[in-house]
């Protein structure tokens, strides 16, 4: 086979067979195929879109293009969760040590911000000497000992997803429901995992603005995932706003420690309100609970008794990390420069472009804008107020924080794009919308829209 011959039959609109599938993966996991050629594929795939047939090949190869976890001995169920990508966007550390605490193993496998969005890797490396790069055999030490272990892609395990996931933040092709579920399912079910719950976000801080879009991405790895004896659901949840107080690395984990320690903030409800309900699903999931509901009481009752927390800091430990900054994580927080940014007029907070708010926090350095590049562990945005609060001329609307004082300029004509105040509060869109199962998945995918 020749790599070229696939591209062309890709953006002529052909399907490809599962062995060409195969190929293109295996050359990008052995990096035998140049990357020029692999990003060309990706916009094939991207505009022209893949068949389910395809989705499914492309997960398959990829999931096994390198090792897979082993969970032999392990007398756990194992559960994960993972999200399309959102803006203020913490919630892993919380639902992981929450499910680890009633019972079940979490072998979370993360990734590197992406485009507009954070990346659970770059926050929890601004723990100081957190390692996430562990192989296998580290990772299923922390796991026997703590229930959860948090770490990114070894060289070895779903390495063509690595490469692949790269190309695409480099080249404009990460917004394709096929794509991201191929890129997010490989991963999660190279963990060998008993259920899987996914937060699939809608709204202008998503990839995929479009809401049929994201229920077919949701209704596509919910069968992907069930098709390979993975118990999983996904929820649509909104991000038309950052969630909590925080966006950025640092300012992300400390948030998720106050709310660990049940500490209670008027603009950090929603993120501990999802964060109980995706780690309900999940232990419902790994069936400790009969319901959804009833997992979510048990979730909460983790987070109350402080059980969660001390799951959490075990983990932090055991994968070489220094909890002395947990003691005062508000302290811990030392950007060079910081700025409020103001509302120029009166009225109420009606809309933001969450995308944009995502990009300006990107800018002020907490992500990168190409591979390998350093992102600064303290820089980020606090949100001051939520949709539809009323705000008057000259009030603070968020606090930005940055390393470099020339970065604000960017950032600051971002914020002033992307939020809008009006005469009238506008709707607040519901934190949760649909929830997609085995039970209601094919009516998403007997129509999909065109990409």
């Amino acid at each position: 086979m020749h790599a070229i011959d696939l591209i062309l039959k890709k953006r002529d609109g052909r399907e490809l067979t599962p062995e060409e599938i195969t190929f293109l993966v295996t050359g990008a996991a052995e990096l035998s195929i140049p990357p020029e050629q692999l990003a060309a594929w990706l916009m094939a795939a991207f505009l022209r879109g893949l068949s389910m047939a395809e989705v499914n090949a492309l997960t398959t190869a990829m999931r096994y293009s390198g090792e897979v976890f082993d969970h032999m001995g392990l007398g756990r169920a194992t559960v994960d969760k993972h999200s399309t990508g959102g803006v203020g966007d913490s919630t892993s550390f919380l639902v992981a040590p929450l499910a680890a605490a009633a019972g079940l193993a979490v072998p979370m496998i993360s990734g590197r911000a992406l485009g507009h969005t954070g990346g659970t890797l770059d926050k929890l490396e601004s723990i100081p000497g957190y390692r996430t790069q562990l192989s296998l055999r580290e990772a299923r030490r922390v796991l026997d000992a703590c229930g959860v272990t948090m770490i990114g892609q070894t060289s070895d395990l779903v390495p063509a997803d690595r490469v692949l996931y790269d190309l695409r933040d480099r080249t404009g092709s990460v917004e394709s429901p096929w794509l991201i579920c191929a890129s997010i399912m490989s991963k999660k079910l190279a963990e060998g995992l008993n259920g899987l719950v996914l937060d699939v976000k809608t709204g202008s801080g998503a990839f995929l603005k479009d809401p049929a879009s994201s229920r077919l991405l949701a209704a596509t790895m919910v069968d992907i995932g069930e098709r390979s004896g993975t118990r999983t659901a996904a929820l649509l949840t909104s991000m038309d706003q950052p969630l909590g107080r925080f966006a950025g690395n640092w300012v992300e984990i400390w948030e998720a420690l106050d709310l660990l320690r049940n500490q209670r903030h008027p603009l950090t409800e929603d993120l501990r309100e999802l964060s109980l309900i995706l780690a309900g699903w999940m232990i419902y999931l790994g069936g400790k609970s009969e319901s959804a509901d009833q997992g979510r009481a048990i979730a909460e009752a983790k987070l109350v008794d402080g059980t969660a927390l001390e799951t959490f800091v075990r983990m932090v430990e055991a994968q070489g990390g220094n909890t002395r900054s947990f003691t005062d994580p508000e302290r811990f927080h030392t950007p060079k420069f910081r700025r409020h940014f103001r509302t120029s007029r009166s009225g109420y907070l009606a809309h933001m472009d969450c995308g944009k708010i995502g990009w300006a926090v990107q800018r002020l350095g907490a992500g990168r804008e190409r591979g390998g590049q350093a992102v600064t562990a303290h820089a980020g945005l606090e949100m001051l107020t939520k949709l539809g609060t009323r705000v008057e001329a000259g009030q603070p609307l968020c606090e930005i924080f940055a390393d470099d004082e020339a970065l604000f300029a960017e950032p600051e004509r971002l914020l002033a794009e992307a939020i809008t105040i009006d005469e009238k509060p506008a709707e607040t869109p519901d934190l949760v919308g649909e929830i997609i199962t085995v039970e209601n998945k094919n009516q998403y995918l007997e129509s999909p829209p065109h990409p």
